[in-house]
């Protein structure tokens, strides 16, 4: 019998909240080689496990793997990667995902003021029209799903375009609060800019893929 008191159990593990940047400097395990060799083995088992199997609640729990394990659990894997390596572009898509379902009516406004100025990249995102909350929650999941059931490069090269969108809507925005709200204005744009490096980071891993080369 365990004499365990029941207040001493476990507690569920709770995702914590990311914005859309925050992941890029997040701090990665303390041993370099072994958490390298960890984190590709674990992405390479993930990616090929999921993309081997037909069946459509394999890849439902797949895409909501950080909502039941945490974020955290997912970045202490991943985060440490280099970007343009499969553990690293499996970091930025379910990153994105988690910043998109945490705030997704937030997202959806960046979105909205991004989407005339970069016709090509909201094409290639794929969300439906009109872009609010719910339909870019569904864009989000139909991402990481794709990294699953469809082609691993187009959703990469999704996530890429839907970057794109957001940090041109956060440009634009920065640039019409400049006067009235500086200091906002400013982080507006500092993640615009991170949010380019990721889209280039992604479209980077989605040509490695298609060349064989991602690992």
């Amino acid at each position: 019998m365990n004499d365990q008191p029941a207040s001493s159990a476990p507690r569920p593990h709770k995702p914590v909240p990311f914005a859309p940047a925050d992941f890029e400097s997040y701090a990665g395990g303390t041993d370099p080689a072994r958490v390298s060799e960890a984190a590709h083995l674990a992405a390479r088992a993930l990616v090929h496990s999921g993309r081997a199997s037909n069946d459509p609640e394999i890849t439902k729990r797949l895409v909501k793997l950080a909502d039941k394990q945490g974020l955290e659990a997912i970045a202490e894997m991943w985060a440490a990667s280099p970007a343009r390596s499969l553990p690293g572009a499996l970091w930025r898509l379910y990153a994105l995902r988690a910043a998109t379902l945490q705030d997704p009516e937030g997202i959806s406004v960046f979105f909205r003021a991004g989407q005339e100025k970069a016709q090509v990249a909201n094409a290639v995102a794929g969300v439906a029209e009109p872009p609010g909350a719910e339909e870019i929650t569904a864009m989000s999941n139909a991402i990481l799903s794709g990294a699953f059931d469809g082609e691993f490069d187009v959703a990469l090269e999704r996530s890429a375009a839907f970057c794109r969108v957001i940090a041109l809507g956060q440009a634009t925005l920065a640039e019409e609060r400049v006067n009235a709200h500086a200091e906002h204005s400013a982080a507006l744009a500092k993640k615009a800019r991170q949010l380019v490096r990721t889209a280039e980071d992604l479209e980077g891993a989605a040509k490695s893929w298609r060349q064989g080369e991602l690992d």
